[in-house]
């Protein structure tokens, strides 16, 4: 598997935001988001086998043996793939499944234009619906809507009005809020170098209140930890 980073941080975003967590990142990407803030990992990266990966994601854990301090308190539980998109790579199928059958809760992270039905079925995915100012609108596999379940979770990264919209009207039209657990409207955060510009968390959390959604607004967390810029966090 072609691999960009993996290490320990918080969880930024989805239901599990502020739970430490291990991300294994994947290199590659087919889509290209305006607003992207990972596309250090279009390319390049590290080949590692799925028992490399294991090992290492075991000792960011504090699961391996002779790891200092480890404990079964201080064993982190939570995995989650990211990208890029993990997808693309065909080793994650079998890599999920090892990490689960080593009694970790794996999420996997993906842009939504991929079909995550072939997922273990234990594996909770955070699927994203592309709006149109992202670009990449018209992406998302319809598909997965069946696909996903209970314990599941959509997420729309909104730009502009029009985002928050195309957003609204999709959740209703489709009865997102009761297919998945969580239906996440998370405002595009500024890029830190100009790039694009980001959408204020106050407006956004106005709109889905005056139009009464059953959503949740969910904040990078991450970034308003550590520098929005900054890598492996």
């Amino acid at each position: 598997m072609q691999i960009t980073e993996i290490f320990r941080s918080i969880q930024g975003e989805s239901t599990h935001a502020g739970l430490p967590c291990i991300f294994v990142r994947l290199t590659g990407c087919n889509l290209r988001c305006v607003w992207c803030d990972t596309a250090y990992a279009f390319h390049g990266g590290t080949k590692m086998s799925i028992e490399e990966i294991l090992a290492r994601v075991n000792e960011l854990s504090g699961r391996a043996v002779g790891a200092s301090g480890s404990s079964p308190a201080a064993f982190i539980s939570l995995v989650e793939l990211t990208g890029g998109e993990p997808l693309l790579q065909p080793e994650v199928y079998p890599l999920a499944e090892k990490l689960l059958a080593a009694g970790y809760t794996v999420l996997v992270e993906t842009s939504g234009e991929r079909y995550v039905g072939n997922l273990p079925a234990e594996v909770i995915k955070i699927v994203d619906v592309k709006c149109p100012d992202s670009g990449e609108g018209g992406t998302f596999d319809m598909k997965n809507l069946e696909a996903m379940g209970a314990q599941d979770e959509i997420k729309f990264v909104i730009a502009s009005r029009r985002d928050y919209e195309f957003a609204r009207d999709f959740t209703r039209e489709h009865a997102v809020d009761k297919r998945v657990r969580q239906v996440i409207f998370s405002p595009v955060f500024a890029d830190p170098e100009g790039k694009w510009s980001g959408l204020d968390a106050r407006s956004l959390a106005e709109r889905i209140l005056e139009d009464g959604l059953p959503v949740r607004l969910g904040l990078p967390l991450h970034k308003f930890i550590w520098d929005a810029a900054m890598k492996g966090v």
